[in-house]
C-alpha cells in the first residue's frame, strides 16, 4: 500500500516522527511525504526533521501566509496536483492545521481514502479555525485513529457508529515520541537557567490576536516571574512581533523558539507548565509536570477531570493564583490515558491490514 503523508506544522512532524517509523518497519507499506510549508522558518521546520530522523519530504509545497482561506485553498489546488501525480491508495493526515483539512479535502475529491491521525477531538469552540478543520477532516475520512476514549466518545455523539467508517483507539502518537526521545534532550544553546522555572508557550490566535488577553497574560507572566518562579517563554517571532507592536513588556526569560528535543529537556526540569497550546498540554502530562492552560475550552478533558490540568482562561489573577497553586506539583499517569508508547505500531498495523 501506498500512503501519502501530508504535514505542515511542529505537532505534526513530531507525530510524525513515530508513525512514519513504525510504517517503515511494517511490511507492505510504502510512504510519500508531503510538507506543505505552513510553518516556514527554520526553527520551526527543518530542524525537526533533522533531529527527529524524520524521512526528508519527497515534496515541499512551500505555502505559508495569508488568510486561512487563501492557504488552505493554495494548499488544496498544490496537494490535489501532487495526489494526482503520485496516485496513492491511501491519503494520511495528522491533528487539525490548515494542511490537514487541505489534504483530507483533496483526497477525499479524488475519491483517495482518508486517515486521520488525532481524531474524535473537540473543544466544542467554532471561533477556533482548529476547531472547523477537525470537525470537517473526520466528516470525509474512512478511517478515524482516536488518541482517548473522549474522542471516541465525542464521535459517538456525532453519529459516527452509523457511518460505514472505521474508528479506533489507538491511543496517542505525542506519547509514543515522547518516550522514544526522552533520553536523547539535550539543552537549547546557552541555557542557563536552574530547574523549577516556569516552562510557557504563548501562540494561540485566541489569545496573541486580542489585545486585552494577551495584556492580561503578559501581566500574569510578569508577576508570576517576580514572585513565584522564573519564567521561561520560547517565543515564536509573530507572537514576539504583536507584544512588540502592542508596547508591552515582558520580564520572563524569553528565547528563541527550541526544537524537540530541547522542548523535552526543558519539559524534564521545569516546575510547570504554562500554555496556550494544545499538544504542550499532553507533553506536561507524559513528564509529570502540572499544567495550566490558558484557555477557555480544552480538547484535553481527561487531563482537567484527573486533575493535571487547570483551565483558566486569559484572566490575568486566575493565571496568578493557578500557577502558585500547582507549582512543582507531581503528576502521575496512573490511569494510562493515552495508550502507553504503543499507538504507532498499533496505527502501522491496521494501515498493513486494509
Amino acid at each position: 500500500m501506498k500512503i501519502l503523508t501530508i504535514i505542515g506544522a511542529r505537532p505534526q512532524f513530531i507525530k510524525a516522527s513515530v508513525v512514519s517509523k513504525a510504517i517503515l518497519e511494517q511490511a507492505g507499506l510504502t510512504e510519500v511525504i508531503v510538507h506543505t510549508g505552513q510553518h516556514f522558518d527554520a526553527n520551526m521546520s527543518d530542524v525537526f526533521f533533522d533531529q527527529l530522523g524524520i524521512p526528508k519530504p519527497h515534496c515541499q509545497l512551500d505555502i505559508h501566509g495569508g488568510s486561512h482561506g487563501e492557504m488552505t485553498g493554495r494548499m488544496l489546488i498544490e496537494i490535489e496536483r501532487v495526489m494526482i501525480s503520485e496516485a496513492p491508495d491511501r491519503v494520511l493526515v495528522y491533528g487539525d492545521t490548515n494542511s490537514t483539512l487541505a489534504g483530507a479535502l483533496a483526497a477525499s475529491k479524488l475519491h483517495i481514502p482518508v486517515a486521520h491521525i488525532e481524531a474524535g477531538l473537540r473543544s466544542f469552540n467554532m471561533r477556533m479555525p482548529e476547531e472547523i478543520n477537525r470537525i470537517l477532516t473526520d466528516q470525509v475520512s474512512d478511517v478515524l485513529f482516536c488518541p482517548t476514549q473522549t474522542a471516541m466518545d465525542n464521535l459517538k455523539r456525532e453519529g459516527f457508529e452509523h457511518k460505514p467508517i472505521q474508528v479506533l483507539n489507538v491511543g496517542d502518537v505525542m506519547q509514543d515520541s515522547a518516550l522514544f526521545f526522552a533520553q536523547r534532550a539535550t539543552p537549547p544553546l546557552g541555557f542557563s537557567q536552574n530547574d523549577g522555572f516556569i516552562l510557557t508557550t504563548l501562540h494561540r490566535a485566541e489569545n496573541t490576536d486580542d489585545p486585552v488577553r494577551l495584556s492580561a497574560i503578559v501581566e500574569a507572566l510578569n508577576d508570576i516571574h517576580n514572585n513565584i518562579a522564573p519564567v521561561v517563554l520560547p517565543l515564536h517571532p509573530r507572537t514576539r512581533g504583536v507584544i512588540t507592536k502592542l508596547g508591552l513588556e515582558i520580564k520572563a526569560k524569553v528565547i528563541d523558539p527550541v526544537g524537540y528535543l530541547e522542548m523535552i529537556w526543558l519539559l524534564q526540569r521545569s516546575g510547570l507548565v504554562l500554555t496556550d497550546s494544545g499538544g504542550v498540554q499532553k507533553e506536561a502530562y507524559f513528564f509529570g509536570k502540572a499544567c495550566v492552560t490558558m484557555r477557555d475550552q480544552t480538547e484535553w478533558v481527561e487531563l482537567v477531570e484527573c486533575g493535571a490540568n487547570v483551565l483558566v482562561g486569559a484572566e490575568r489573577d486566575a493565571i496568578v493564583s493557578a500557577v502558585g497553586g500547582n507549582v512543582n506539583r507531581s503528576i502521575a499517569d496512573d490511569d494510562n490515558l493515552y495508550g502507553g508508547g504503543q499507538a504507532s505500531t498499533r496505527i502501522a498495523s491496521f494501515l498493513a491490514s486494509l
